[in-house]
């Protein structure tokens, strides 16, 4: 019997700029706000919400070209419309700005679907293939002092975490005296990440896992550059054998996940559903699985729950310190951790997230 009819009503966007609790950085750039473009699709009486943290004028290609797309078509074809979404900005380009407005109306039609069929959103995206998802707390801001690194990675070990990740790559020489002050916070049975965001040289990098290794870090994320295939890959075949090298979060398209996996160049690859979309995610996952490589989520810990759920290659998922505040303060429904993991109760059909307007419109931006 086919599904009846769910034809797309309005389409709308709206962004909200938040301030950090601090200033932050990392190896290449600081920041001291973070914005969210929140999307509503409509059908009848059901309404799908999605959203992405770009520049507010991914708000306008919303409201514009992407709605030109969706308005009037079936939302029942999420994967079809997320095609179509793409092929509609082919000449201003798939990356940027449009993949991240098209990010946040795939995920509202993927919730305005699983809300009409009165499912939660894994069930649509295959069932799920695990009950929780751990999680690895993720700050540690270069811009932090030593007091408040290890107040932050030592309260996510106290909660059961299995990992922690920190920023590296602004002082290469204060790294080494901050990687050991993290090391003993967060005790010996936590496991310690590394983020450079793209500050080395391939060599500087190697150098610098060497020097890692006394600490026992086991991850080492964009050492180099994300486009640089040729670097990663030798930095990947010459940190200590325990350590994972690993890049993909600006991955915009499957082009970009299949660049890092054919080339060899991460033991881990990274998606962000913020900018690819829930359906470019999973179209991911399923690269990452044909390749045998592992796959984390980036960032955006709401958004990436029930992908996460339901993608058999995941290992983890980002505790990223920013958007987990963002989100407590503007969503209603979000999940909260237990001892270091998520999970899903199944009770609420969609990804069971809702925009809390009242505190929301603290923040808009024009």
């Amino acid at each position: 019997m086919p599904l009846l009819s769910l034809p797309v009503d309005t389409i709308s966007a709206s962004t909200y700029t938040v301030p950090t609790d601090s200033p932050e950085s990392d190896g290449t750039l600081a920041w001291t706000s973070t914005t969210m473009v929140a999307v509503h699709v409509s059908s009848g009486k059901h309404i799908g919400f999605g959203y992405t943290y770009a520049d507010g004028a991914a708000r306008a290609i919303v409201e514009g070209a992407l709605r030109n797309v969706v308005q009037d078509r079936d939302a029942h074809e999420v994967t079809a419309l997320y095609d179509a979404m793409r092929a509609a900005v082919r000449n201003t380009g798939e990356g940027g700005l449009n993949a991240f407005a098209i990010a946040a109306v795939d995920m509202a039609l993927w919730d305005l679907k699983a809300k009409a069929l009165g499912v939660p959103l894994y069930d649509l995206l295959g069932g799920r293939v695990r009950d929780a998802v751990e999680l690895y707390g993720s700050g540690g801001f270069t811009s932090y002092t030593d007091a408040e690194l290890r107040e932050q990675l030592g309260a996510w070990a106290d909660k059961g975490f299995h990992a922690v990740k920190m920023k590296i790559g602004r002082d290469a020489h204060a790294d080494p005296d901050r990687i050991a002050s993290a090391r003993r916070a967060i005790g010996s049975h936590t496991q310690l990440f590394t983020d450079a965001n793209a500050a080395y040289t391939a060599r500087e990098a190697v150098a610098m896992a060497e020097r890692m290794r006394e600490f026992g870090v086991r991850w080492f994320e964009e050492p180099v550059h994300h486009r640089d295939y040729d670097g990663l890959r030798f930095v990947r075949e010459h940190v200590p054998p325990e350590m994972a090298v690993a890049a993909g979060e600006y991955g915009f398209t499957l082009d970009d996940a299949r660049m890092h996996l054919t080339s060899e160049s991460v033991d881990v690859l990274q998606a962000d559903a913020t900018r690819c979309g829930i359906t470019g995610f999973m179209r991911v996952a399923a690269l990452c699985q044909a390749f045998r490589v592992r796959m984390s989520s980036h960032c955006a810990p709401s958004v990436h729950l029930h992908p996460c759920l339901a993608a058999a290659p995941v290992v983890h998922m980002e505790w990223f310190h920013d958007h987990v505040r963002l989100e407590q303060m503007l969503l209603e429904g979000v999940v909260k951790d237990r001892h270091g993991k998520l999970s899903a109760d199944g009770e609420r059909p969609g990804h069971g997230l809702a925009l809390n307007t009242r505190e929301a419109d603290k923040y808009t931006i024009a």
